[in-house]
């Protein structure tokens, strides 16, 4: 006769509680990696960033200091100390990483201010536009590319393949002029450019976004003004990017739709809505994620031609500025920063693959 007692309720809540432990350390584990690992690739992007101040020719202070200020020898040997120019390569590194983990990126000759302050007042500006840019185009992506994926060889996977074609070859340049003329110069609807209308004094940067400033230094109708600045080159930005996000939507979702536990789940008469919603949308998210990730990082690293035609000083206009005038410490400080958005980015894409799907998490 068997002594072994059946399984009580007390011992099935141990056994959840074990198993949401057993899961918590894994998803620990899991961010501690990935934390390790982007600290790695971050210390990489300082190595690469060093060395390109290595291959510029001739002494990198000779493409950093102004002609004046070559000549003055107390201004010579204060960079020298600076940047520990007279040390081996290693100790220059070690003074170059020492500096940058203060945020001392150098001065920019273009602006005579830090490079990390300039930073601070274009990210801002960067991130007004591409920030709603990307949720109009996540939102709209997802449900056009599953409405083409659902409609699969029907017209309307048609139409909004065809709408995906043209958005896709649509130079950003090209759209940013038509986009201008059409709601600047012809319906006269929209302004021309800039972040402000000339009549207004710019507030007090408090975020760096300026329809923000405005609201907090009290002034709504200058914030609606800023509002109206940002209209058009997000409506550009969203164009571009919705037309990438809605061919991977529909392709991730066609995938999803051809798996036998689709079938499955339509065959035991769940509604067509939940079976979407619950099985395919979250099954093909794991792709859109990455691309997703990949054109965050795009309209925060700079679009520069989109910020030139709209006179936007982003990070796109400060870059294209500083390589056309060979400001070294701008082109060094923009460098890293797009190499530290991208690898954030590709963090926060990772943490959002465990989230999604358990088997990535516990893999």
């Amino acid at each position: 006769m068997s002594t072994t007692a059946p399984p009580t309720r007390g011992n099935g809540t141990r056994s959840a509680t074990q198993r949401l432990r057993v899961g918590g350390y894994a998803l620990g584990a899991y961010l501690l990696r990935r934390l390790v690992i982007t600290a790695v690739l971050l210390l990489g992007v300082t190595a690469v960033t060093f060395l390109l101040v290595q291959l510029v020719p001739g002494d990198s202070m000779t493409a950093t200091l102004s002609e004046a200020a070559l000549q003055d020898p107390e201004i010579v040997a204060a960079y020298r100390e600076r940047w520990g120019l007279d040390e081996p390569l290693h100790v220059q590194y070690l003074v170059y990483l020492q500096n940058v983990l203060t945020g001392d990126l150098g001065v920019s000759q273009q602006t005579g201010r830090s490079v990390l302050g300039d930073l601070m007042t274009y990210v801002p500006a960067t991130l007004e536009i591409a920030l709603p840019a990307m949720l109009l185009s996540l939102l709209i992506g997802v449900a056009v590319g599953l409405y083409a994926a659902v409609r699969h060889g029907r017209a309307g996977d048609q139409v909004v393949r065809a709408g995906t074609l043209l958005g896709l070859s649509t130079p950003p340049f090209w759209l940013s002029l038509v986009v201008l003329y059409v709601f600047f110069f012809v319906l006269g609807v929209s302004p021309s450019g800039g972040r402000l209308s000339t009549y207004w004094v710019p507030p007090e940067q408090v975020t760096g976004v300026m329809s923000l400033d405005a609201l907090l230094a009290g002034e709504p109708a200058m914030a609606w003004d800023a509002v109206q600045h940002a209209v058009l080159p997000v409506l550009v930005l969203t164009v571009l990017t919705v037309a990438t996000l809605v061919r991977f939507v529909r392709s991730a979702m066609l995938e999803v739709l051809d798996q036998d536990y689709i079938r499955a789940a339509r065959a035991k008469g769940l509604p067509g809505r939940t079976v979407l919603l619950s099985h395919v949308l979250r099954a093909g998210l794991v792709p859109v994620i990455t691309v997703s990730g990949l054109a965050f990082a795009a309209l925060l690293s700079g679009t520069v031609l989109v910020e030139q035609i709209f006179s936007w000083p982003g990070v796109g206009q400060y870059a294209y500025r500083a390589a056309a005038a060979l400001d070294m410490p701008a082109i060094l400080g923009v460098s890293l920063f797009v190499a530290v958005v991208y690898t954030v980015v590709n963090l926060i894409v990772d943490l959002l693959y465990g989230l999604i799907d358990p088997r990535i998490r516990l893999s």
